[in-house]
């Protein structure tokens, strides 16, 4: 999938000739089938409707694609983003205030979607998007690395020093050469990793979550959470170097069976399921002192320059009722917004792995989310490089922690939300 200027074009009905939806989405090649099939599912309802999807490969050209059209282009009618960057765009006004449409929606009504995620896409006080997921940061383990070691595979819930310690049993040089062949445990250094943890130690990331003016992270149950994930390198190595992963990322080391357990939200079922040669499953975060994960949620988002938004909005409807969520749960891309569908066979599914999908639902009570102000995007990139950085080389916490809430102060000053 080529980025930004090379961004494809797809109609999924083949030959659809009625009124034309343009709809922009990121993703891997087994994320972005879940977007076709319900596309094709509604133009089968809805002959007059064209929806083109217009696919990119990653997040970072979707939002350039996206930044690009509106200021001078040929912008999409609808797009899908994490509730994490939609604030830019909200805070332009480019956004369609949905509240109407949805208290007039005889397809769904505001309550029949989980809080946590209908909440994240508000602005201003307004509804500006509508959640197509809730997932949240799980574990995901091979149970066959697990057995061969013998070691349990955690089904309640487990402390950090317990991860720990699998982890460093399941790091294993198996030839000799003094460098692991295969590593214990693999998540990425950045934020939005770190952050279950600092709240886990009951700390905190901001200083206001509705209202943010700066990072805490200085705090000290915030540091001290901090430099125990930098301890999975710096002090056990039971996560690759950064060498390592620029050669190979943590979801195809997974999937190759070089690491046994991964810290990722749900979007990578897709992958997982073309698996063959080893059995693996979910299980909850760790806890340190009290149990939290982060949310993962995309939105739905009209722009409010669309020529076409009574289409547009019967998409959503679509895509976003139980038939279109039933669609994208089979896929095992999404943990569905709806709370009826994420609470049925159809995702629940036990033949169908993660065979422990509860996990998902379980965790929803002690999910909580970063900010989503209009400036969240700099500041998170901003973190995530001294994150990665400290991570790789060694750096303490507390150094690392006054370091980003000094450079990031700025970023937070000049956003909206």
């Amino acid at each position: 999938m080529v980025a930004l200027v090379g961004a494809v074009a797809i109609g999924c009905s083949g030959g659809n000739d009625g009124t034309q939806v343009r709809f922009l989405v990121a993703g891997e090649p087994e994320e972005l089938q879940a977007f076709r099939d319900v596309v094709t599912a509604f133009e089968d309802e809805h002959p007059d409707i064209d929806v083109r999807l217009i696919e990119t490969g990653d997040r970072d050209a979707l939002l350039a694609r996206l930044s690009s059209s509106i200021a001078g282009g040929e912008p999409p009618d609808l797009f899908l983003v994490n509730y994490r960057f939609f604030g830019q765009f909200a805070a332009r006004d480019a956004l369609e205030p949905l509240d109407e449409r949805i208290g007039g929606s005889t397809v769904f009504a505001e309550d029949d979607f989980f809080p946590a995620a209908i909440e994240a896409f508000r602005f201003g006080g307004r509804q500006l998007c509508l959640p197509q997921n809730l997932s949240s940061l799980v574990v995901y383990v091979n149970e066959d690395l697990f057995a061969a070691a013998g070691i349990e595979v955690p089904r309640g819930g487990w402390s950090w020093d317990e991860m720990v310690q699998v982890a460093s049993r399941l790091t294993v040089d198996e030839d000799g050469d003094g460098a692991p062949d295969r590593y214990g445990l693999g998540v990425d250094p950045e934020l939005l990793r770190i952050a279950p943890f600092i709240w886990s130690n009951d700390g905190r990331l901001v200083d206001d979550e509705e209202r943010p003016t700066s990072f805490t992270l200085s705090e000290p149950e915030s540091v001290q959470a901090m430099q125990l994930f930098f301890d999975l390198r710096s002090t056990y190595e039971v996560v690759p170097t950064e060498e390592e992963l620029e050669s190979e990322d943590n979801e195809s080391r997974f999937l190759n069976g070089r690491t046994a357990m991964l810290m990722e939200s749900r979007k990578v079922v897709p992958s997982f399921r073309t698996i063959t040669d080893f059995s693996w499953d979910v299980v909850p975060l760790p806890v340190l002192q009290e149990r939290a994960t982060v949310l993962h949620s995309d939105g739905y988002c009209m722009l409010a320059s669309s020529p076409v938004q009574e289409e547009a909005w019967a998409f959503t409807e679509f895509a976003l009722g139980p038939r279109g969520q039933r669609i994208a749960a089979a896929t095992g891309r999404t943990v569905p917004s709806l709370q009826s569908v994420a609470d049925s066979p159809i995702f629940l599914d036990p033949s169908q792995p993660p065979a422990n999908s509860q996990v998902f639902l379980e965790s929803v009570a002690a999910i909580r989310r970063v900010p989503n102000i209009s400036t969240y995007p700099e500041i998170e990139d901003m973190a995530n490089v001294l994150l990665e950085e400290a991570v790789f080389e060694g750096d303490p916490a507390e150094e690392v922690a006054r370091a980003i809430d000094r450079q990031t102060r700025p970023l937070f000053e000049r956003g909206e939300g």
